[in-house]
Protein backbone atom coordinates (compact mmCIF):
# COMPACT_ATOMS: atom_id res chain seq x y z
CA UNK A 1 0.00 0.00 0.00
CA UNK A 2 1.22 3.49 -0.84
CA UNK A 3 2.07 5.66 2.13
CA UNK A 4 2.38 9.40 2.50
CA UNK A 5 3.58 11.65 5.31
CA UNK A 6 1.03 11.68 8.08
CA UNK A 7 1.18 15.43 8.50
CA UNK A 8 -0.17 15.96 4.98
CA UNK A 9 -3.24 13.85 5.73
CA UNK A 10 -4.58 15.29 8.97
CA UNK A 11 -3.94 17.72 11.75
CA UNK A 12 -1.05 17.17 14.13
CA UNK A 13 -3.19 16.76 17.27
CA UNK A 14 -2.28 13.74 19.37
CA UNK A 15 -4.94 11.72 21.17
CA UNK A 16 -3.84 9.81 24.28
CA UNK A 17 -0.37 9.89 22.73
CA UNK A 18 -1.70 8.16 19.59
CA UNK A 19 -2.01 9.27 15.99
CA UNK A 20 -5.64 10.36 15.27
CA UNK A 21 -5.42 8.81 11.80
CA UNK A 22 -4.82 5.33 13.15
CA UNK A 23 -7.31 5.78 15.99
CA UNK A 24 -10.07 6.61 13.49
CA UNK A 25 -9.12 3.81 11.07
CA UNK A 26 -8.87 1.30 13.92
CA UNK A 27 -12.34 2.20 15.18
CA UNK A 28 -13.78 1.84 11.66
CA UNK A 29 -12.12 -1.52 11.01
CA UNK A 30 -13.08 -2.95 14.40
CA UNK A 31 -16.72 -1.88 14.00
CA UNK A 32 -16.91 -3.36 10.49
CA UNK A 33 -15.19 -6.59 11.55
CA UNK A 34 -17.52 -7.18 14.50
CA UNK A 35 -20.58 -6.33 12.36
CA UNK A 36 -19.46 -9.02 9.90
CA UNK A 37 -19.24 -11.55 12.75
CA UNK A 38 -23.01 -11.11 13.32
CA UNK A 39 -22.63 -11.78 17.04
CA UNK A 40 -23.95 -8.42 18.28
CA UNK A 41 -26.64 -5.97 17.28
CA UNK A 42 -25.21 -3.79 14.51
CA UNK A 43 -26.92 -0.62 15.78
CA UNK A 44 -25.21 -1.05 19.15
CA UNK A 45 -21.85 -1.55 17.44
CA UNK A 46 -22.16 1.51 15.21
CA UNK A 47 -23.23 3.68 18.15
CA UNK A 48 -20.31 2.41 20.23
CA UNK A 49 -17.99 3.27 17.33
CA UNK A 50 -19.56 6.72 17.09
CA UNK A 51 -19.07 7.25 20.81
CA UNK A 52 -15.42 6.21 20.58
CA UNK A 53 -14.85 8.70 17.76
CA UNK A 54 -15.99 11.47 20.09
CA UNK A 55 -14.49 10.19 23.36
CA UNK A 56 -11.09 9.65 21.74
CA UNK A 57 -11.07 13.21 20.44
CA UNK A 58 -11.16 12.39 16.72
CA UNK A 59 -14.42 14.37 16.49
CA UNK A 60 -16.12 16.95 18.63
CA UNK A 61 -19.77 16.33 19.43
CA UNK A 62 -20.72 19.20 17.10
CA UNK A 63 -18.71 17.71 14.22
CA UNK A 64 -20.27 14.30 14.86
CA UNK A 65 -23.80 15.71 14.71
CA UNK A 66 -22.94 17.61 11.53
CA UNK A 67 -21.84 14.30 9.98
CA UNK A 68 -25.27 12.69 10.38
CA UNK A 69 -27.25 12.83 7.15
CA UNK A 70 -30.67 13.75 8.46
CA UNK A 71 -32.17 13.61 4.96
CA UNK A 72 -31.43 9.88 4.86
CA UNK A 73 -32.71 9.39 8.41
CA UNK A 74 -35.90 11.34 7.69
CA UNK A 75 -36.60 9.53 4.43
CA UNK A 76 -36.11 6.11 6.01
CA UNK A 77 -38.25 6.95 9.04
CA UNK A 78 -41.06 8.45 6.97
CA UNK A 79 -41.27 5.48 4.61
CA UNK A 80 -41.12 3.03 7.51
CA UNK A 81 -44.13 4.70 9.13
CA UNK A 82 -46.09 4.72 5.86
CA UNK A 83 -45.38 1.03 5.23
CA UNK A 84 -46.10 0.07 8.86
CA UNK A 85 -49.59 1.55 8.51
CA UNK A 86 -50.17 0.26 4.97
CA UNK A 87 -49.27 -3.32 5.81
CA UNK A 88 -52.10 -3.41 8.36
CA UNK A 89 -54.56 -3.30 5.46
CA UNK A 90 -53.36 -6.66 4.09
CA UNK A 91 -52.87 -5.27 0.58
CA UNK A 92 -49.44 -6.84 0.14
CA UNK A 93 -50.73 -10.31 1.00
CA UNK A 94 -53.69 -9.70 -1.31
CA UNK A 95 -51.39 -8.94 -4.23
CA UNK A 96 -49.19 -11.99 -3.51
CA UNK A 97 -52.18 -14.37 -3.47
CA UNK A 98 -53.61 -12.83 -6.64
CA UNK A 99 -50.23 -13.27 -8.31
CA UNK A 100 -50.12 -16.96 -7.34
CA UNK A 101 -53.64 -17.53 -8.67
CA UNK A 102 -52.83 -15.66 -11.89
CA UNK A 103 -50.14 -18.28 -12.49
CA UNK A 104 -52.84 -21.01 -12.27
CA UNK A 105 -51.03 -22.60 -9.34
CA UNK A 106 -48.07 -23.67 -11.49
CA UNK A 107 -44.84 -23.56 -9.43
CA UNK A 108 -42.63 -21.82 -12.00
CA UNK A 109 -45.37 -19.33 -12.85
CA UNK A 110 -45.86 -18.56 -9.17
CA UNK A 111 -42.11 -18.05 -8.72
CA UNK A 112 -42.07 -15.57 -11.60
CA UNK A 113 -45.17 -13.70 -10.45
CA UNK A 114 -43.96 -13.39 -6.86
CA UNK A 115 -40.55 -12.25 -8.09
CA UNK A 116 -42.23 -9.55 -10.21
CA UNK A 117 -44.35 -8.41 -7.26
CA UNK A 118 -41.25 -8.33 -5.06
CA UNK A 119 -39.25 -6.31 -7.60
CA UNK A 120 -42.02 -3.74 -8.15
CA UNK A 121 -42.79 -3.28 -4.44
CA UNK A 122 -39.05 -3.05 -3.71
CA UNK A 123 -38.70 -0.18 -6.16
CA UNK A 124 -41.52 1.93 -4.75
CA UNK A 125 -41.40 1.02 -1.06
CA UNK A 126 -38.12 -0.56 -0.04
CA UNK A 127 -36.68 -4.03 -0.41
CA UNK A 128 -36.41 -4.83 3.30
CA UNK A 129 -40.07 -4.09 3.97
CA UNK A 130 -41.15 -5.92 0.83
CA UNK A 131 -39.53 -9.23 1.77
CA UNK A 132 -40.87 -8.90 5.31
CA UNK A 133 -44.37 -8.92 3.82
CA UNK A 134 -43.98 -11.30 0.86
CA UNK A 135 -41.77 -14.06 2.32
CA UNK A 136 -44.37 -15.37 4.83
CA UNK A 137 -47.01 -15.59 2.08
CA UNK A 138 -44.51 -17.41 -0.13
CA UNK A 139 -43.90 -20.02 2.56
CA UNK A 140 -47.65 -20.53 2.90
CA UNK A 141 -48.04 -21.02 -0.86
CA UNK A 142 -45.08 -23.39 -1.24
CA UNK A 143 -46.34 -25.43 1.70
CA UNK A 144 -49.71 -25.78 -0.02
CA UNK A 145 -47.99 -26.76 -3.28
CA UNK A 146 -45.79 -29.31 -1.51
CA UNK A 147 -42.61 -27.90 -3.10
CA UNK A 148 -39.33 -26.74 -1.62
CA UNK A 149 -39.46 -22.99 -0.81
CA UNK A 150 -35.76 -22.34 -1.46
CA UNK A 151 -36.00 -21.50 -5.21
CA UNK A 152 -38.91 -19.13 -4.52
CA UNK A 153 -37.14 -17.36 -1.65
CA UNK A 154 -33.89 -17.30 -3.63
CA UNK A 155 -35.64 -15.59 -6.54
CA UNK A 156 -37.29 -13.08 -4.18
CA UNK A 157 -33.99 -12.12 -2.58
CA UNK A 158 -32.49 -11.39 -5.98
CA UNK A 159 -35.65 -9.63 -7.18
CA UNK A 160 -35.79 -7.42 -4.09
CA UNK A 161 -32.24 -6.15 -4.59
CA UNK A 162 -32.62 -5.77 -8.36
CA UNK A 163 -35.95 -3.95 -8.05
CA UNK A 164 -34.65 -1.79 -5.22
CA UNK A 165 -31.82 -0.60 -7.47
CA UNK A 166 -34.25 1.21 -9.76
CA UNK A 167 -35.28 4.11 -7.53
CA UNK A 168 -34.09 6.48 -4.83
CA UNK A 169 -36.18 4.83 -2.13
CA UNK A 170 -35.78 1.17 -3.16
CA UNK A 171 -32.58 0.34 -1.32
CA UNK A 172 -30.84 2.09 1.61
CA UNK A 173 -27.57 2.60 -0.38
CA UNK A 174 -29.55 4.60 -2.97
CA UNK A 175 -31.11 6.74 -0.25
CA UNK A 176 -27.63 7.53 1.07
CA UNK A 177 -26.21 8.27 -2.39
CA UNK A 178 -29.17 10.42 -3.40
CA UNK A 179 -29.00 12.48 -0.24
CA UNK A 180 -25.24 13.10 -0.30
CA UNK A 181 -24.98 13.68 -4.07
CA UNK A 182 -28.24 15.70 -4.26
CA UNK A 183 -29.77 13.32 -6.79
CA UNK A 184 -33.57 13.23 -7.00
CA UNK A 185 -36.09 10.41 -7.27
CA UNK A 186 -36.49 11.36 -10.93
CA UNK A 187 -32.71 11.19 -11.48
CA UNK A 188 -32.60 7.60 -10.23
CA UNK A 189 -35.70 6.63 -12.21
CA UNK A 190 -34.34 7.99 -15.48
CA UNK A 191 -30.76 6.78 -15.08
CA UNK A 192 -31.08 3.41 -13.34
CA UNK A 193 -34.57 2.07 -14.03
CA UNK A 194 -34.04 1.50 -17.82
CA UNK A 195 -31.50 -1.29 -17.30
CA UNK A 196 -33.31 -3.01 -14.43
CA UNK A 197 -35.83 -4.98 -16.57
CA UNK A 198 -32.93 -6.36 -18.64
CA UNK A 199 -31.06 -7.49 -15.53
CA UNK A 200 -34.26 -8.87 -13.96
CA UNK A 201 -35.29 -10.91 -17.01
CA UNK A 202 -31.76 -12.25 -17.50
CA UNK A 203 -31.65 -13.30 -13.85
CA UNK A 204 -35.04 -15.04 -14.14
CA UNK A 205 -33.85 -16.93 -17.23
CA UNK A 206 -30.79 -18.17 -15.35
CA UNK A 207 -32.92 -19.14 -12.33
CA UNK A 208 -35.11 -21.19 -14.67
CA UNK A 209 -32.03 -23.06 -15.89
CA UNK A 210 -31.16 -23.80 -12.26
CA UNK A 211 -34.57 -24.75 -10.87
CA UNK A 212 -37.42 -24.22 -13.32
CA UNK A 213 -37.30 -27.48 -15.23
CA UNK A 214 -37.58 -29.56 -12.05
CA UNK A 215 -40.58 -27.72 -10.56
CA UNK A 216 -43.75 -29.79 -10.38
CA UNK A 217 -46.87 -29.86 -8.22
CA UNK A 218 -49.83 -32.22 -8.11
CA UNK A 219 -53.22 -31.17 -9.46
CA UNK A 220 -54.62 -31.36 -5.92
CA UNK A 221 -51.94 -29.00 -4.59
CA UNK A 222 -52.54 -26.52 -7.39
CA UNK A 223 -56.29 -26.61 -6.71
CA UNK A 224 -55.59 -25.87 -3.04
CA UNK A 225 -53.65 -22.71 -4.01
CA UNK A 226 -56.42 -21.68 -6.41
CA UNK A 227 -58.91 -22.01 -3.54
CA UNK A 228 -57.19 -19.27 -1.51
CA UNK A 229 -59.47 -16.26 -1.06
CA UNK A 230 -57.37 -13.13 -1.52
CA UNK A 231 -60.22 -10.90 -0.31
CA UNK A 232 -59.87 -12.39 3.16
CA UNK A 233 -56.39 -10.83 3.27
CA UNK A 234 -57.88 -7.31 3.22
CA UNK A 235 -58.43 -6.39 6.85
CA UNK A 236 -59.36 -2.68 6.65
CA UNK A 237 -60.87 -1.29 3.44
CA UNK A 238 -61.06 2.28 4.76
CA UNK A 239 -57.40 2.31 5.78
CA UNK A 240 -56.49 0.70 2.45
CA UNK A 241 -57.99 3.64 0.56
CA UNK A 242 -56.23 6.15 2.80
CA UNK A 243 -52.91 4.33 2.42
CA UNK A 244 -53.15 4.17 -1.37
CA UNK A 245 -53.97 7.88 -1.57
CA UNK A 246 -51.01 8.85 0.63
CA UNK A 247 -48.63 6.48 -1.17
CA UNK A 248 -49.66 7.97 -4.51
CA UNK A 249 -49.13 11.50 -3.19
CA UNK A 250 -45.73 10.63 -1.71
CA UNK A 251 -44.40 8.94 -4.85
CA UNK A 252 -45.73 11.82 -6.93
CA UNK A 253 -44.01 14.19 -4.51
CA UNK A 254 -40.72 12.34 -4.92
CA UNK A 255 -40.97 12.73 -8.69
CA UNK A 256 -41.65 16.46 -8.44
CA UNK A 257 -39.34 17.13 -5.47
CA UNK A 258 -36.57 18.73 -7.53
CA UNK A 259 -38.84 21.26 -9.20
CA UNK A 260 -40.52 21.96 -5.85
CA UNK A 261 -37.10 22.46 -4.18
CA UNK A 262 -37.96 19.91 -1.52
CA UNK A 263 -35.85 17.13 -0.06
CA UNK A 264 -37.25 13.55 -0.16
CA UNK A 265 -37.16 13.41 3.65
CA UNK A 266 -39.62 16.31 3.85
CA UNK A 267 -42.06 14.54 1.53
CA UNK A 268 -41.74 11.18 3.28
CA UNK A 269 -42.17 12.63 6.78
CA UNK A 270 -45.12 14.78 5.70
CA UNK A 271 -46.75 11.76 4.08
CA UNK A 272 -46.13 9.73 7.23
CA UNK A 273 -47.66 12.45 9.42
CA UNK A 274 -50.69 12.72 7.11
CA UNK A 275 -51.31 8.97 7.12
CA UNK A 276 -50.84 8.86 10.91
CA UNK A 277 -53.49 11.56 11.24
CA UNK A 278 -55.89 9.73 8.93
CA UNK A 279 -55.26 6.40 10.65
CA UNK A 280 -55.75 7.75 14.17
CA UNK A 281 -58.48 10.27 13.36
CA UNK A 282 -61.32 8.31 14.93
CA UNK A 283 -61.68 7.51 18.61
CA UNK A 284 -60.77 9.35 21.81
CA UNK A 285 -57.34 10.73 22.66
CA UNK A 286 -56.29 7.59 24.56
CA UNK A 287 -57.15 5.35 21.58
CA UNK A 288 -55.29 7.66 19.21
CA UNK A 289 -52.21 7.63 21.44
CA UNK A 290 -52.29 3.82 21.62
CA UNK A 291 -52.59 3.59 17.83
CA UNK A 292 -49.69 6.01 17.39
CA UNK A 293 -47.50 4.09 19.84
CA UNK A 294 -48.31 0.86 18.02
CA UNK A 295 -47.12 2.29 14.70
CA UNK A 296 -43.97 3.75 16.23
CA UNK A 297 -43.15 0.33 17.72
CA UNK A 298 -43.10 -1.14 14.20
CA UNK A 299 -40.55 1.35 12.84
CA UNK A 300 -37.16 -0.33 12.41
CA UNK A 301 -35.35 1.78 14.97
CA UNK A 302 -32.39 -0.61 14.88
CA UNK A 303 -31.78 0.42 11.27
CA UNK A 304 -32.25 4.12 12.04
CA UNK A 305 -29.73 4.14 14.89
CA UNK A 306 -27.37 1.95 12.87
CA UNK A 307 -27.29 4.71 10.27
CA UNK A 308 -26.78 7.43 12.89
CA UNK A 309 -23.74 5.68 14.35
CA UNK A 310 -22.38 4.73 10.95
CA UNK A 311 -22.49 8.29 9.66
CA UNK A 312 -20.46 9.46 12.66
CA UNK A 313 -17.87 6.68 12.32
CA UNK A 314 -17.33 7.45 8.63
CA UNK A 315 -17.21 11.19 9.37
CA UNK A 316 -14.38 10.51 11.82
CA UNK A 317 -12.35 8.65 9.20
CA UNK A 318 -13.02 11.40 6.68
CA UNK A 319 -12.08 14.10 9.23
CA UNK A 320 -8.56 12.73 9.70
CA UNK A 321 -7.97 12.75 5.94
CA UNK A 322 -7.90 9.00 5.31
CA UNK A 323 -10.70 8.97 2.75
CA UNK A 324 -9.29 11.90 0.81
CA UNK A 325 -5.96 10.11 0.65
CA UNK A 326 -7.61 6.86 -0.45
CA UNK A 327 -9.41 8.75 -3.24
CA UNK A 328 -6.08 10.08 -4.51
CA UNK A 329 -4.53 6.61 -4.43
CA UNK A 330 -7.48 5.21 -6.36
CA UNK A 331 -6.91 7.83 -9.05
CA UNK A 332 -3.24 6.90 -9.12
CA UNK A 333 -4.11 3.22 -9.65
CA UNK A 334 -6.57 4.02 -12.45
CA UNK A 335 -4.19 6.51 -14.03
CA UNK A 336 -6.74 9.27 -13.56
CA UNK A 337 -8.81 7.74 -16.35
CA UNK A 338 -12.51 8.40 -15.78
CA UNK A 339 -13.71 5.25 -17.55
CA UNK A 340 -11.31 3.05 -15.57
CA UNK A 341 -12.37 4.74 -12.33
CA UNK A 342 -16.09 4.16 -13.07
CA UNK A 343 -15.41 0.51 -13.85
CA UNK A 344 -13.32 0.07 -10.72
CA UNK A 345 -16.03 1.62 -8.53
CA UNK A 346 -18.71 -0.63 -10.06
CA UNK A 347 -16.82 -3.90 -9.64
CA UNK A 348 -15.19 -3.12 -6.30
CA UNK A 349 -18.58 -2.07 -4.94
CA UNK A 350 -20.20 -5.26 -6.21
CA UNK A 351 -17.56 -7.64 -4.84
CA UNK A 352 -17.24 -5.80 -1.52
CA UNK A 353 -21.04 -5.62 -1.08
CA UNK A 354 -21.25 -9.38 -1.53
CA UNK A 355 -18.76 -9.86 1.30
CA UNK A 356 -20.02 -7.25 3.76
CA UNK A 357 -23.36 -5.49 4.19
CA UNK A 358 -23.62 -2.91 1.40
CA UNK A 359 -24.77 -0.12 3.73
CA UNK A 360 -21.49 0.42 5.64
CA UNK A 361 -19.52 -0.03 2.43
CA UNK A 362 -21.49 2.70 0.64
CA UNK A 363 -21.17 4.97 3.67
CA UNK A 364 -17.39 4.75 3.22
CA UNK A 365 -17.47 5.10 -0.58
CA UNK A 366 -19.60 8.25 -0.72
CA UNK A 367 -16.98 10.67 0.67
CA UNK A 368 -14.31 8.85 -1.36
CA UNK A 369 -16.14 9.68 -4.61
CA UNK A 370 -16.85 13.22 -3.41
CA UNK A 371 -13.10 13.71 -3.00
CA UNK A 372 -12.58 12.73 -6.66
CA UNK A 373 -14.78 15.55 -7.98
CA UNK A 374 -12.03 18.21 -8.36
CA UNK A 375 -9.89 15.81 -10.40
CA UNK A 376 -12.66 15.15 -12.92
CA UNK A 377 -14.14 18.62 -13.29
CA UNK A 378 -16.61 19.08 -10.46
CA UNK A 379 -19.77 17.58 -9.02
CA UNK A 380 -21.68 17.31 -12.29
CA UNK A 381 -18.82 15.51 -14.03
CA UNK A 382 -18.78 12.64 -11.50
CA UNK A 383 -22.51 11.80 -11.68
CA UNK A 384 -21.78 8.57 -13.66
CA UNK A 385 -19.61 7.47 -10.73
CA UNK A 386 -22.67 7.67 -8.48
CA UNK A 387 -24.60 5.40 -10.85
CA UNK A 388 -21.66 2.98 -10.86
CA UNK A 389 -21.68 2.93 -7.05
CA UNK A 390 -25.44 2.45 -6.84
CA UNK A 391 -25.50 -0.38 -9.37
CA UNK A 392 -22.45 -2.08 -7.86
CA UNK A 393 -23.61 -1.88 -4.26
CA UNK A 394 -27.25 -2.82 -4.83
CA UNK A 395 -26.62 -5.62 -7.32
CA UNK A 396 -23.57 -6.80 -5.37
CA UNK A 397 -25.85 -7.35 -2.40
CA UNK A 398 -27.13 -10.42 -4.27
CA UNK A 399 -23.72 -12.09 -4.15
CA UNK A 400 -24.03 -13.70 -0.75
CA UNK A 401 -26.44 -14.20 2.12
CA UNK A 402 -24.88 -11.33 4.10
CA UNK A 403 -24.69 -8.91 1.17
CA UNK A 404 -27.89 -7.02 2.00
CA UNK A 405 -30.35 -6.72 4.87
CA UNK A 406 -33.21 -8.19 2.79
CA UNK A 407 -31.22 -11.40 2.30
CA UNK A 408 -30.85 -11.97 6.03
CA UNK A 409 -34.53 -11.27 6.68
CA UNK A 410 -35.63 -13.91 4.15
CA UNK A 411 -33.08 -16.36 5.57
CA UNK A 412 -34.54 -15.73 9.03
CA UNK A 413 -38.08 -16.56 7.85
CA UNK A 414 -36.81 -19.73 6.14
CA UNK A 415 -34.96 -20.80 9.31
CA UNK A 416 -38.05 -20.38 11.49
CA UNK A 417 -40.15 -22.32 8.95
CA UNK A 418 -37.77 -25.26 9.10
CA UNK A 419 -36.17 -24.63 5.69
CA UNK A 420 -32.77 -23.08 6.52
CA UNK A 421 -30.79 -21.50 3.69
CA UNK A 422 -27.14 -22.54 3.92
CA UNK A 423 -24.60 -19.78 3.35
CA UNK A 424 -22.52 -21.80 0.87
CA UNK A 425 -25.59 -23.08 -1.02
CA UNK A 426 -26.80 -19.56 -1.56
CA UNK A 427 -23.30 -18.37 -2.50
CA UNK A 428 -22.97 -21.16 -5.08
CA UNK A 429 -26.20 -20.17 -6.79
CA UNK A 430 -26.11 -16.40 -6.32
CA UNK A 431 -22.55 -15.22 -6.86
CA UNK A 432 -22.42 -16.11 -10.55
CA UNK A 433 -25.81 -14.49 -11.18
CA UNK A 434 -24.57 -11.37 -9.41
CA UNK A 435 -21.50 -11.22 -11.69
CA UNK A 436 -23.72 -11.52 -14.77
CA UNK A 437 -25.95 -8.66 -13.57
CA UNK A 438 -22.93 -6.44 -12.85
CA UNK A 439 -21.50 -7.20 -16.30
CA UNK A 440 -24.77 -6.03 -17.84
CA UNK A 441 -24.63 -2.91 -15.66
CA UNK A 442 -21.05 -2.26 -16.77
CA UNK A 443 -22.05 -2.45 -20.44
CA UNK A 444 -24.96 -0.09 -19.73
CA UNK A 445 -22.79 2.48 -17.94
CA UNK A 446 -20.15 2.35 -20.65
CA UNK A 447 -22.60 2.73 -23.54
CA UNK A 448 -24.73 5.43 -21.90
CA UNK A 449 -22.18 7.55 -20.05
CA UNK A 450 -18.62 6.71 -21.03
CA UNK A 451 -18.61 6.54 -24.83
CA UNK A 452 -17.68 9.78 -26.68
Amino acid sequence: MLLMPVETMHSSHIIFGMDPLWVAISILLIVYAVIMMEKFNRAVLSLLGAGLMILSGVLTQEAAVDGIDFNTIGLLTGMMVIVAISQKTGMFQYVAIRAAKAAKGKPWGILVMLAVVTAVFSAFLDNVTTVLLIAPVTLLITDALGVKPYPFLFAQILASNIGGTATLIGDPPNIMIGSQAHLSFYDFLVNLAPIIPVIFLTTLALIWLMFGRSMHASDEARELVMSFNEREAIKDVSLLKKSLIVLTLVIGGFTAAHSLHLEPATIALFGAALLLLLQTFDGDLHARDKAFEGIMAEVEWTTIFFFVGLFIVVTGVEHVGAIGWLAKQTLVLTGGDFNATAGAILWISAIASALIDNIPFVATMIPLIENMAPSFGGDMAIVPLWWALALGACLGGNGSLIGASANLIVAGFAQRAGHPIAFMTFLKHAFGLMLVSVAIAHAYIYLRYLTP
